[in-house]
């Protein structure tokens, strides 16, 4: 039988506008900026008084065509023959134009790549993020979970993590070679698969990398040597095979000239006197308005027309426009709170610095603070840089786990990875530190921390294991 039942059900629902707004704490001040200019373009309700003095700029440049000139006039401006002869003869003050060698973006390379093997439309969207994400060394330091939540947001549309793992293995099999890699280790062993797979040493390096890798974090050559059943000849063949592989897949070159990577900071920190302050690199609410007389226009076009279309169409750009200006001020606003909670919190570190002076927290200390959701303080701090007195930071920077030291004080871990490189680069090259015996001196510094953890932090700074720096001295 058909029976009708009532029932009551609490659900959450995230509303398209928050979603929207989700996006735009995502957003840079160079991606905020590209947003708001095509806002611009589509909606004629949307005014911005920040270029209104620019045409005024053009006007009066020298090397722009002004009013009064006829075209016959500007193009067929005579230079005198006496100047183009003796530009053959005499030397010019100016530097002589020379061709420059641009470095290729690895990114772009890459896209082109994939456009060429695959012909899925939504693989290639994907792959494209996914190779956006990685870093300047062409690593993929970003978890595969928090990418997937990130361009699902972008794409109003949940994508699985496994997903992305699936086309990221495509990526992989792109040049250069490791590109993609997610740890140092996943690279070495991705060069070695593009190796012949037939040679012993390659099927040895392989399975050493893939099922011994923390027996070589620990030195224990013995057992590696028991496991693989190989002699001590052969394993020092197949470590020296894994020397001569690249720690990154993609290496700064010296010929040819860098594109300019120029950071647009989202946020000024300023110290005045005792105090700190923080104000956002540019306030882009304040220039936006809802324009006047299109505004007008839609209110007379209410009274007196009978299109209906026409009605509508005003009225849902007029509070798209209403929209976007009251996101844009909201961004500001939660953006210029969570980072006066940071500096209230890193304080003695923005006053002088010092690293050391870098205090552990994590994204729910400055959440609870400020009274938002921790995924808005993650998208707020995720991918932006605040200008310092002592140079450009990058906000993710400043969040980090706490360690104890042997006084009970709880020290960030970036302290402890700094002393880590310091002690590595004043290590006797060839006959470097291992885990074990950087723990006894990080000991003796203060720091008490486990052989794994030491590990874990020199793999995260990209230094490889003594025995492979041993090989490199």
């Amino acid at each position: 039988m058909i029976n009708q039942r009532l029932a009551q059900k609490q659900r959450l629902k995230i509303l398209p506008q928050q979603i929207q707004l989700l996006n735009f704490f995502h957003l840079n001040t160079l991606e905020l900026e590209q947003r708001i200019q095509q806002e611009l373009e589509e909606n004629p309700l949307l005014d911005d008084q920040k270029n209104e003095f620019e045409p005024l700029v053009e006007k009066f440049n020298k090397d722009s065509v002004q009013d009064y000139q006829d075209y016959e006039e500007y193009v067929y401006d005579d230079i005198p023959d006496y100047k183009l002869e003796y530009n053959n003869y005499l030397h010019n003050d100016k530097v002589p134009e020379r061709p420059i060698v641009n470095k290729l973006d690895f990114r772009k390379s890459l896209k082109e790549q994939f456009k060429l093997a695959h012909d899925d439309e939504d693989e290639i969207t994907l792959a494209e993020y996914i190779i956006d994400s990685f870093s300047e060394s062409g690593l993929m330091e970003q978890d595969v979970e928090d990418l997937a939540e990130d361009f699902s947001f972008k794409l109003n549309k949940w994508i699985e993590p496994d997903h992305i793992l699936k086309v990221l293995k495509k990526v992989q099999d792109l040049d250069p070679v490791g590109i993609g890699a997610r740890n140092i280790k996943e690279c070495l062993v991705i060069q070695l698969k593009r190796l012949n797979s037939k040679r012993p040493d390659v099927k040895m390096a392989i399975l050493l990398l893939e099922n011994h890798f923390t027996d070589l974090h620990n030195r224990n050559m013995d057992r590696i040597k028991n496991n693989l059943k190989i002699d001590e000849e052969e394993l020092k063949i197949v470590l020296q095979l894994i020397a001569t592989l690249k720690m990154k897949p993609v290496c700064e070159e010296q010929d040819g000239v860098n594109a300019n990577q120029n950071i647009l900071p989202d946020f000024l920190v300023t110290r005045n006197g005792e105090c700190i302050e923080v104000q956002l690199y540019r306030n882009r609410s304040e220039s936006l308005s809802i324009n006047g007389a299109w505004k007008q226009m839609t209110d007379n076009t209410t009274k007196v027309t009978t299109d209906k279309m026409a009605v509508q169409y005003l009225k849902n750009k007029l509070q798209s426009a209403q929209w976007f200006i009251h996101a844009v001020q909201q961004r500001e606003a939660t953006m210029l709170k969570i980072m006066k909670s940071i500096v209230q919190l890193q304080f003695e570190y923005f006053t002088t610095g010092d690293i050391n002076l870098l205090r552990p927290i994590i994204l729910k200390n400055v959440a609870e603070m400020v009274g938002v959701d921790i995924s808005t303080v993650s998208r707020i701090t995720c991918n932006k840089y605040a200008e310092t007195p002592f140079g450009l930071l990058l906000l993710k920077e400043l969040f980090t786990e706490g360690i104890a030291n042997e006084n009970g004080q709880v020290i960030s871990n970036k302290v402890i990875q700094s002393a880590i490189e310091e002690v590595i680069e004043n290590e006797d090259k060839h006959n470097p530190y291992t885990d074990q015996q950087l723990v006894s001196i990080l000991s003796q510094k203060g720091f008490s921390v486990a052989r794994r953890t030491v590990a874990k932090y020199r793999e995260q700074l990209q230094i490889p294991v003594s025995h492979v720096r041993s090989l490199w001295a």
